[in-house]
C-alpha cells in the first residue's frame, strides 16, 4: 500500500475518539461515587428542577463533588510523571528514529485506557482501577506526546513560515471540529444506551486510527541503516540534542525560545486548569445539567478551535504573530472571568462567546518556536514543548481539582 503524508485524519479520529471518552469520565466517576456515598441511584433528569427539589441532599452532593474532584486529582497525578518522561524521550527520539513511532505509542496508550474504562463499566469493577489504567496508559505517552509527534511531522513537511502556522492551525481546528461532533453525539449516546457503548465505540476508533498510522501514514524522516546506532549512543544523542537546543546559537535565540516556552506553558496551565472542573461545576447546583446539556456545552467549547483557526487565518493577513497570540490570551482571560460568575444555563453558554479566539495562541506560539530552531532540531523542540504542555496540563488539573474540592461547599 502506498503511504500518505496526511496527518490530519489521525488527529481528527484521535480527537473524536478521545472526546467521546473525556466527557464520560467525570460523569461515570460522579455517578459511581454518588451510588457509593448516598447509597441510592443517581437521579437522572432532563431538567434542573429535580436538582432543586433535592435540597435536603445538599451535604451529600457536596461530598460527592469533593470525592469526584479528588479522584480526578489522583488520576492526573498518577499519570503525570510517566507521561512527562515518556513524552520527552519519545518526541526528542523522533529526530533519530522518525515521527511515526512517537504517534503510534500514544495511540496504543489511548486504546488501553478506553478498554480499561469499558471493562470497569461493563463488569462493575473497583472504581480505583481507573487510576491504575491512567498510570499504565501514561507509560505510552499522552496527548502531549501525540501532538508533539504530529506537530514535528507537520514541521518536516512545511518550508514556509506562514504555511507552517496555517497547517498547525488546521491541525488544531481538526481537534475542535471532531471533538465538537463527538461531544454532542456522546450526550445522546449516553442518554440512550448508557456508558458501555460509547466506550466500546471509542475503542474501535482508536484501533482504526492505530492501523492507519502503522500501515498508511508515510514517514517524513527516513533514517538510513548506516546511520543507526546502539541504544546507549542513541540516548547520548538524545540528551545532547535537547542540551544543544538551549546551549547552541546566540543568547538572543535562547532567551526568545525560553520566553516562548514559558508563555506557552503558562497559558496551557490556566486554560486547561479552568476547563478541568467545568463538568463538575455543571453537574452541581445551581446548574444541575443533564448529560445532553453537558454534551452541548462541550461541543460549543470545542467549536472555539474552528473560530480560532478562522481568526489565525484572517489576522495573519494583517497582524504579526505576537499580536495574534495576545488577542487569544485576552480571549481566555475574559471567558474565565465570566465563567466564575455564571449561575444560569444561558450564561454558561454565553461565556463561550468571548472564548472564540482562545486557541489562537497555541498554533501561533508553536510556529514561532519552530522558526527559531533548525529543521534537525524540530523533534527536540517539540519534545520540550510537549513535556511542558504535559506538565502544565496534568499539574493544572491536579491543582484546580484540589482547589475545587476544598471550596465546593
Amino acid at each position: 500500500m502506498k503511504g500518505l503524508y496526511f496527518i490530519e485524519p489521525i488527529v481528527a479520529i484521535y480527537a473524536f475518539a478521545s472526546f467521546m471518552v473525556y466527557p464520560l469520565v467525570q460523569q461515570y466517576v460522579y455517578r459511581r461515587l454518588w451510588q457509593e456515598i448516598t447509597n441510592s441511584s443517581y437521579p437522572v433528569s432532563d431538567n434542573t428542577s429535580q436538582c432543586a427539589k433535592n435540597a435536603s441532599h445538599n451535604r451529600q452532593q457536596d461530598e460527592v463533588q469533593k470525592a469526584a474532584s479528588l479522584f480526578s486529582m489522583y488520576s492526573d497525578l498518577s499519570s503525570m510523571i510517566p507521561s512527562l518522561i515518556v513524552t520527552l524521550l519519545l518526541v526528542a527520539y523522533s529526530d533519530q528514529r522518525g515521527r511515526k513511532f512517537t504517534i503510534i505509542m500514544p495511540l496504543i496508550g489511548s486504546l488501553i485506557y478506553t478498554l480499561s474504562f469499558l471493562a470497569v463499566s461493563f463488569f462493575k469493577l473497583n472504581l480505583y482501577l481507573l487510576i491504575a489504567a491512567s498510570f499504565v496508559s501514561a507509560l505510552f505517552g499522552g496527548v502531549g506526546t501525540m501532538l508533539g509527534g504530529c506537530f514535528s511531522y507537520v514541521a518536516d513537511l512545511c518550508e514556509d513560515g506562514k504555511q507552517k502556522t496555517l497547517r498547525m492551525a488546521v491541525v488544531d481546528m481538526m481537534i475542535g471540529l471532531l471533538a465538537g461532533v463527538a461531544s454532542i453525539s456522546t450526550g445522546y449516546f449516553l442518554h440512550t444506551t448508557g456508558f458501555n457503548w460509547p466506550f466500546f465505540t471509542a475503542a474501535i476508533f482508536h484501533a482504526i486510527n492505530l492501523l492507519y498510522t502503522v500501515f498508511v501514514l508515510k514517514e517524513t524522516r527516513v533514517i538510513e541503516q548506516s546511520e543507526t546506532v546502539g541504544c546507549c549512543r542513541a540516548m547520548q544523542k538524545l540528551v545532547c540534542s535537547i542540551y544543544n537546543l538551549f546551549a547552541g546559537g546566540t543568547s538572543q535565540k535562547k532567551w526568545i525560545l525560553v520566553l516562548l516556552i514559558v508563555t506557552f506553558s503558562s497559558l496551557s496551565f490556566v486554560n486547561t486548569g479552568g476547563l478541568s472542573v467545568i463538568t463538575l461545576y455543571e453537574l452541581n447546583e445551581p446548574l444541575c445539567w443533564s448529560e445532553i446539556l453537558i454534551g452541548y456545552g462541550a461541543a460549543v467549547s470545542t467549536s472555539i478551535f474552528i473560530t480560532s483557526f478562522i481568526g489565525v487565518y484572517l489576522f495573519s493577513l494583517c497582524l504579526p504573530n505576537i499580536a495574534i497570540a495576545f488577542i487569544g490570551m485576552l480571549s481566555v482571560l475574559i471567558s474565565l472571568l465570566m465563567t466564575a460568575f455564571a449561575k444560569t444555563t444561558l450564561m454558561m453558554f454565553l461565556v463561550r462567546i468571548p472564548a472564540m479566539f482562545a486557541i489562537m495562541p497555541f498554533p501561533v506560539l508553536r510556529s514561532m518556536m519552530s522558526k527559531v530552531v533548525s529543521k534537525s532540531e524540530q523533534g527536540a523542540l517539540f519534545a520540550c514543548v510537549a513535556f511542558m504542555e504535559n506538565l502544565s496540563t496534568n499539574g493544572s488539573s491536579a491543582v484546580f481539582s484540589r482547589i475545587y474540592a476544598a471550596t465546593v461547599a
